[in-house]
């Protein structure tokens, strides 16, 4: 029984529509994956399946049924989905992860040079079967879209059937949202936001400084993405005001 004298913000019980926890695979073990669902399981929403990863993934389908068990959605990364319409086998791409068990995909078009109208038709064809997560942003730090660019594509893939759009920052938290230095782009977030709201974005934030600027700044029901797995518990008292970087956020919540 875990403890509840302290005074905490509010988060929702899961399925969650707002507040995900949306985590990076890279090639975590059965076992792994097992241990982290041990501790972290009713802290987690979507588990991505990064890359291409699921692909060369041997444990693939003993981690599906382990995370079906634990009620955390499994998504295909969206850079495979990518690279499978480039070689003109999405079709493929979904029928197989349907029949492997994934509960979601990931639409976007970092990578490839994918037309819009191109991304727009393959999350319709997505959403007949599987919960769609589209993503805006480019994975080269040297090609960047205008604010306005980011407004129109979050509310257009939102359109086209997203059920969230995720905000481009990569793994290491230094691309599309973020500077070199992995400082927040207020710019993009306010754009972001523009073509959607604060329960169809999602925000890549793998560091932990991005994780509670969020936070501070948009509150604990704020989406976010590229979590690593092992911090999975971590984030979770960044929303609950557990940590020395949000203390202040659970201070609001004390009853006198």
């Amino acid at each position: 029984m875990l403890p509840t004298f302290l005074g905490l913000p509010d988060r929702g019980s899961k399925p969650r529509v707002a507040g995900l926890t949306h985590v990076l695979d890279k090639g975590a073990s059965a076992a792994a994956t097992e241990s982290i669902l041990a501790s972290a399981a009713p802290h987690i929403d979507i588990w991505k399946f990064g890359w291409g990863t699921a692909y060369l993934d041997a444990a693939l389908s003993s981690k599906l049924s382990l995370l079906t068990e634990a009620d955390v959605r499994a998504c295909v990364g969206g850079t495979l989905m990518e690279i499978a319409w480039s070689q003109g086998k999405d079709r493929e791409c979904l029928d197989w992860a349907y029949e492997a068990g994934f509960a979601c995909v990931e639409i976007s078009r970092g990578v490839a040079t994918m037309p819009l109208a191109d991304k727009h038709d393959l999350i319709r064809r997505a959403a007949e079967r599987f919960v769609v997560l589209s993503e805006v942003g480019s994975k080269d730090p040297h090609e960047d879209l205008t604010p306005d660019q980011w407004t129109a594509e979050v509310a257009g893939d939102l359109e086209a059937g997203a059920r969230w759009v995720i905000t481009e920052g990569r793994e290491s938290g230094t691309v599309g949202l973020y500077r070199a230095d992995g400082s927040v782009r207020e710019d993009l977030v306010a754009a972001a936001l523009r073509g959607g709201s604060l329960d169809t974005v999602v925000f890549e934030a793998p560091r932990k400084e991005q994780q509670a600027w969020f936070i501070r700044e948009l509150g604990s029901e704020v989406n976010l993405a590229n979590i690593a797995l092992e911090e999975a518990l971590a984030l979770e008292t960044l929303r609950r005001g557990l940590r020395a970087d949000t203390c202040d956020v659970s201070a609001r919540w004390v009853t006198t």
